[in-house]
């Protein structure tokens, strides 16, 4: 996962997720630019808008933790189950689901890029 990465991950990266696995990059949003300045292999997606439910960055839009992100990239690739498992690591985590419950349902929908941004449009 990359926040700056030129793609919005998509419901049909599925097949990309489940061959090569999700990568989420652990660092505070105070060197994410230096940190994603670096070449990783791979194929970056960035996820669409969503508010954070860490206490740090709590409602704030794109300022997801790397626990909510790897989630957030499970659930709008229909791991939804795994998604939610992942979040209970922290006794904040379900606040991401229930906080981004609709448009996480409708970004789990779209079916091309065009879709993803009209959903976002319509909850951001």
């Amino acid at each position: 996962m990359d926040p700056f990465a030129a793609q919005t991950l998509l419901p049909s990266d599925k097949e990309l997720a489940e061959h090569y696995g999700l990568v989420a990059i652990d660092c505070s949003w105070e060197r994410a630019d230096r940190a994603f300045d670096k070449r990783f292999p791979g194929i970056g997606r960035q996820l669409p808008t969503l508010l954070a439910s860490n206490p740090v960055n709590y409602s704030k839009p794109n300022k997801l933790s790397s626990l909510e992100a790897l989630s957030a990239a499970l659930y709008i690739l229909g791991f939804k189950e795994l998604a939610s498992n992942l979040l209970n690591i922290f006794k904040w985590g379900n606040t991401f689901l229930t906080l981004n419950h609709e448009p996480l349902e409708a970004y789990s929908k779209a079916g091309n890029f065009e879709e993803m941004s009209e959903a976002q449009a319509s909850f951001f």
